[in-house]
């Protein structure tokens, strides 16, 4: 004969229970995630530079904007391409 699993008498307030613990894991990770997001909100996504050239920039990074004195041009930075000028 086979032996299946006993529940206990108490199977309402076990669901009950696991219930709560996924409720308060779901709002803490909301509250996790939502200052995050208001982190993320205060931070540029693009730097703008006034720079005699862009090769004195170090690290740019993909959509910064600098104004290259030198060549009186405004240029975009593009991952894979580099300096691309606007005008």
């Amino acid at each position: 004969m086979a032996n299946y699993p006993r529940f206990t008498l108490n199977v309402t307030a076990e669901i009950d229970e696991f219930k709560q613990t996924m409720i308060a894991w779901a709002n803490e990770l909301t509250r996790e995630l939502d200052t995050e997001d208001i982190r993320q909100a205060a931070v540029p996504s693009t730097n703008i530079y006034s720079v005699v050239s862009t090769g004195t920039i170090g690290r740019p990074a993909n959509g910064d904007v600098a104004f290259s004195i030198s060549a009186s041009k405004f240029r975009g930075y593009v991952e894979g391409t580099g300096w691309v000028d606007f005008n």
